[in-house]
């Protein structure tokens, strides 16, 4: 939709009626307001002083196949002059929402067959609180209700999924988690100290993790959740065999796998799902953002057939949202995965792309303000430095959020978190456009000290 409204008159309403989502309301007015973006296509988004800025973040870890593609956009105006919007209840439901759960269950691993859908991550890992609640009710073993977690994960913002995110920053604020949900710890090396040995701390990781799960009691856990690569959390990429030993820990202890892909499902990572690549095998996996490309609200819960069979079976089940397979949301997912394989996107960031851009992000290693570099294919992360080293570091240096601005004076979008900026781009990136990426980056590093 095409706007006049002047930029100033924007940020006085926005100032006025909007509460944003994630921001220091009082930093962002003192900056001057919010920025608007006006237009966007490809790689980019246009701000309201009609700068063109390369959008290292695919908007919010999401936006894979690019923005103003046609492809979604007409499978969208089609879908909403035929049927708009009707509900999944009711023993009904259309088109697009069956195909799309079709479609799910060709890419994802083999026994997840079965999709219920919401509307975002957050109500998607709730949808699968539910469900897992559920599947050990009919199991006749409703005391397994705990649920495990990691430190440095992101589950989402409801009361439930912020209760499983293990960012104090993100539950302290709302006097969460609630009682039952327990932090493990995540393979965080760097932040521990321990970046020297990632596979020993790992190793460490697993075991206090079996600890925990003996002194909470295996006949209480429902179940544990991971992502496989920590993404808000910081971009933290496990080390080899990690997460195959997590889930076989699982396994022991009879405690259900959910693995949250909703920032690395649908391409990012170089396969469909991290899942499949890493022969996880979990018995739930959780999607959003890629599903759609970020172009309208989706989000899935895939179960195995083992819990879609028990729950099938168990009488009616009670749980689902008025836009539960929405016809219009569902329709731009098929179209959005129909981009992804008709672009090769998959392939070509598994052995052009992603390869690209990890030299190129590694290529900061031993830079003066670089504490480590992390990534796999088109996901990254650099931890920044001060002057005075590690020793110098604080909870109030920030040094991300100020990176992120200077790459944002430099034309490109990157995400600050804590000391460390991430990046991940559309996989529509070109090599030419990751050049311009980094050459911001470079800038940027070398103004961080001043």
């Amino acid at each position: 939709m095409t706007t006049s409204t002047p930029t100033r008159e924007l940020q006085e309403l926005d100032r006025k009626f909007h509460l944003h989502p994630f921001t220091n309301h009082a930093d962002m007015q003192n900056a001057g307001g919010t920025n608007i973006v006006r237009n966007a296509e490809g790689c980019y988004v246009i701000d309201q002083d009609g700068r063109r800025l390369l959008d290292g973040l695919a908007g919010l870890w999401c936006v894979n196949v690019g923005y103003n593609c046609a492809a979604i956009i007409e499978a969208v105006h089609e879908q909403m002059r035929q049927v708009p919007f009707y509900p999944s209840f009711f023993n009904t439901t259309t088109e697009p929402a069956v195909k799309l759960a079709a479609k799910l269950a060709e890419l994802a691993p083999a026994k997840l067959n079965h999709t219920t859908f919401s509307n975002s991550g957050s109500e998607a890992n709730e949808s699968a609180l539910k469900i897992i609640r559920s599947y050990w009710h009919i199991k006749g073993r409703p005391q397994k209700r705990k649920i495990l977690s990691r430190t440095f994960a992101y589950h989402g913002v409801t009361i439930a999924a912020t209760s499983m995110t293990g960012l104090p920053s993100c539950y302290l604020p709302f006097d969460l988690p609630l009682d039952g949900f327990v932090h493990v710890p995540g393979p965080y090396a760097y932040g521990a100290g321990k970046e020297a040995d990632p596979a020993a701390y790992g190793e460490w990781c697993l075991t206090e993790t079996e600890n925990i799960i003996k002194r909470e009691g295996p006949d209480t856990i429902a179940a544990l959740f991971a992502e496989p690569i920590q993404g808000a959390g910081g971009v933290i990429v496990p080390p080899a065999g990690y997460l195959k030993k997590l889930r076989a820990l699982a396994r022991t202890y009879d405690i259900l796998y959910v693995s949250d892909e909703v920032i690395s499902g649908f391409g990012r990572l170089g396969d469909w799902f991290a899942s499949g690549m890493w022969d996880l095998d979990p018995d739930i996996m959780v999607l959003a953002k890629g599903i759609t490309s970020g172009y309208l609200p989706l989000g899935a819960t895939m179960v195995s057939d083992d819990i879609s069979g028990l729950l099938m079976s168990g009488g009616y089940f009670a749980h689902g949202f008025t836009y539960s397979g929405h016809p219009t949301c569902t329709a731009a997912g098929l179209a959005n995965l129909k981009v992804i394989e008709d672009l090769n996107l998959v392939a070509r960031t598994r052995d052009e792309i992603g390869p690209y851009f990890q030299a190129k992000l590694h290529s900061f290693k031993g830079h003066p303000a670089v504490g480590e570099v992390r990534g796999h294919q088109l996901i990254g992360a650099l931890e920044l430095l001060p002057r005075g080293g590690r020793a110098a570091l604080s909870p109030t240096t920030m040094l991300g959020i100020k990176g992120s601005a200077l790459c944002r004076k430099e034309g490109v979008i990157v995400r600050g978190i804590r000391d460390l900026i991430a990046i991940s781009p559309p996989l529509i990136i070109t090599k030419t456009e990751i050049d311009q990426l980094f050459d911001a980056v470079t800038k940027m590093l070398a103004k961080l000290w001043d």
